[in-house]
């Protein structure tokens, strides 16, 4: 389905502002990360696993929305420089967690500011009405861009 071609203002400044939301998120992430010598993705797990505790790979790979095997590499390194541990969970042993060191907790909890902390604060001044709404929305979009992915996937 195609939208009126009246609508491609608007479409234009709905992307616009997913790029200025992604791409300021990026920066500062990567700024964070450079200042305690972290790279951005390594500074995203540590508080992840600050925020919600210890994760199995693909719960994390899952939660910051990368490939297993991405997350695999950046654990290994992290687990060289002693940030995180792998641990096999008590419930299932077949299960092994991602925790942090203290090592690890002490870095994340030094970082005070952080993109997800930002958005959340910034959507606050959303309504409940709003809130829901715009998660219907995001998450129809975020449907359909997996939809086409898979098919141009598939495609090769």
């Amino acid at each position: 389905m195609s939208l009126p071609s009246e609508l491609k203002p608007e479409i234009d400044s709905i992307l616009e502002a997913m790029l200025y939301l992604y791409t300021e998120s990026r920066r500062l992430t990567k700024e964070l990360a450079r200042q305690v010598d972290l790279t951005g993705p390594q500074l995203t797990v540590l508080k992840m696993l600050e925020g919600v505790g210890d994760l199995s790979l693909s719960e994390l790979s899952e939660r910051i929305r990368a490939q297993n095997s991405t997350v695999t590499g950046i654990i290994d390194r992290m687990e060289r420089e002693n940030l995180v541990v792998r641990a096999r969970s008590t419930e299932d042993r077949r299960v092994v967690k991602i925790r942090l060191t203290d090592k690890g907790a002490k870095i994340a909890r030094g970082i005070s500011v952080e993109p997800m902390l930002i958005l959340r604060d910034a959507l606050d001044n959303l309504t409940v009405a709003e809130t829901r709404e715009l998660l219907k929305i995001l998450t129809k979009i975020a449907r359909r861009v997996q939809a086409i992915v898979k098919r141009e996937v598939d495609k090769e």
